[in-house]
């Protein structure tokens, strides 16, 4: 029989992580670059619209329909090359790796992310997160919603959630209440987006970036 442990530790990748903001930046440049203003623009329209179909960002799903509406235009074939070999390992951010392994001290550590089934994992194992996490990855449609599944594959007296989403740790503390630490690291676009930090005050550590996991300690938690 398995012992359960004490803690486990639940890290999103997206601007928690990794620099995602950085990477869509740098796909906006080469859009523009290799097929110009129109088409970039074209294509994240599409890439919205699919967000709202999905509930995440598809970014081969969006360059499936861009190509439909532009079926004879041959360069548009190489965008899935720059997406799929793009250098996700240059855009950790500073200690990721340290403070993954710094909490890894206390409990396992597992990636909890949203996306999509091809490019999230690529995106992971690119980066180096999917060795760094020793293949403990979980990615979901929405992760706030398989909170259970998350307790299935990965069962725990208590849980530490790290995401820059103020919305999602608001739904895991809702959800897991007393169960759950949840830690902001105020990175990236909804660090900013005023909406978004309302639901910010409830979280129970505010850090400015992730490395200054490295000053958290967690050999004691809040009792569930």
């Amino acid at each position: 029989m398995s012992v359960v442990p004490d803690i486990v530790f639940l890290f999103d990748v997206d601007n928690t992580l990794l620099d995602n903001d950085r990477f869509q930046d740098d796909l906006r440049e080469h859009l523009q670059n290799a097929h110009g203003d129109e088409a970039c623009a074209r294509y994240w329209v599409i890439l919205e619209a699919l967000r709202g179909e999905l509930g995440y960002v598809d970014y081969l799903g969006a360059l499936e329909r861009y190509r439909l509406e532009n079926t004879h235009e041959p360069k548009v074939l190489r965008i899935a090359d720059w997406l799929l070999d793009y250098p996700f390992a240059d855009r950790l951010y500073p200690h990721a790796i340290e403070a993954v392994k710094h909490v890894g001290q206390w409990g396992p550590v597992v990636i909890l992310s949203d996306g999509d089934a091809v490019f999230q994992p690529r995106k992971i194992t690119r980066s180096g997160l999917w060795d760094a996490f020793e293949g403990n990855v979980l990615i979901y449609v929405h992760k706030e919603n398989e909170l259970d599944d998350v307790a299935r594959w990965r069962p725990a007296e208590h849980y530490v959630l790290i995401d820059d989403k103020p919305r999602i740790l608001a739904a895991v503390k809702a959800a897991w209440g007393d169960r759950v630490t949840t830690v902001f690291p105020r990175q990236g676009h909804y660090a900013l987006d005023e909406s978004a930090l309302a639901n910010s005050g409830s979280v129970d550590i505010a850090i400015d970036r992730i490395g200054e996991l490295l000053r958290h300690s967690f050999a004691t938690r809040p009792k569930s």
